[in-house]
């Protein structure tokens, strides 16, 4: 079965820099977090009734390959897919494109379903495990 992949927009501010005006290492991981958000939010997802409901997705692991770097006021889109679907966790493969697909970091990030007041997994509620697998942007 081929998932789906979800595609978000990033524009690479100052703020995102090193004085060199190069994309500082730990904002790749922001811009895929922000992705992975913007997905469940299309998805018609809340993550604030989810945390009502004391669950939370939280990373466990995270492996970046960065592959060239991104510039200051560059226009990138932020691909994510999900390559592993278990009972309380997901693997998302996440890559940051240009328009001529090349890859500027790509990233393999393990989140964990968690009952938030323990801290314990929690198994992924259906209608998400669902959304995941057929849902597409």
């Amino acid at each position: 079965m081929v998932l789906p992949v979800f595609n978000w927009p990033i524009s690479v501010y100052y703020e995102d820099t090193d004085a060199g005006g190069v994309v500082y290492h730990s904002n790749y991981l922001n811009f895929f977090e922000r992705a992975r958000t913007e997905w469940l939010r299309s998805l018609g997802i809340s993550q604030t009734a989810l945390l009502q409901d004391d669950i939370a997705f939280v990373v466990r692991r995270a492996e970046l390959d960065f592959r060239k770097a991104a510039k200051f006021e560059q226009n990138l889109m932020v691909q994510t897919r999900v390559i592993e679907l278990k009972k309380a966790s997901l693997v998302f493969h996440q890559r940051l494109v240009d328009g001529d697909d090349v890859c500027y970091c790509e990233g393999t990030i393990l989140v964990a379903c968690v009952a938030l007041s323990k801290m314990r997994p929690h198994a992924i509620p259906p209608f998400i495990a669902q959304e995941f697998t057929q849902g597409a942007s």
